[in-house]
């Protein structure tokens, strides 16, 4: 289970900020430094974001296994952080990232492979 903000170091001026899911989350879409691609969709909720903002390496809560999971400590596609940015919801963060390998599960680049048809184009 994510921890509750007074469970947390993150800042509570931006704790606050966040608009979260009722599981306490907040959707982290992950960009590509440089190039501008994205390369993922993940989870944060305060605790994770506090981690990555004071670390540098993207942390994300897992929720397939409920736990905080540092992308690329198992895999070693790791992710460099160099900007974050809150949207102006407070609904979303953007995290751009220096990719190190893959940034998919599968071993794609990024997770956005699979396109779907669109019609009226």
């Amino acid at each position: 289970m994510p921890v509750s903000d007074a469970e947390t170091s993150l800042d509570a001026a931006i704790a606050a900020r966040l608009k979260r899911t009722p599981d306490g989350l907040v959707a982290a879409i992950v960009q590509e430094h440089g190039t501008g691609e994205v390369l993922m969709l993940a989870w944060m909720d305060a605790e994770a974001l506090h981690r990555t903002l004071t670390t540098g390496r993207a942390t994300y809560w897992s929720r397939s296994r409920q736990e905080y999971w540092v992308k690329g400590a198992t895999s070693g596609h790791h992710q460099q952080v160099r900007r974050v940015a809150l949207d102006c919801d407070g609904d979303a963060l953007l995290v751009t990232v220096e990719q190190t390998g893959a940034a998919c599960h599968t071993g794609a680049h990024n997770c956005f492979f699979d396109e779907l048809p669109v019609e009226g184009q």
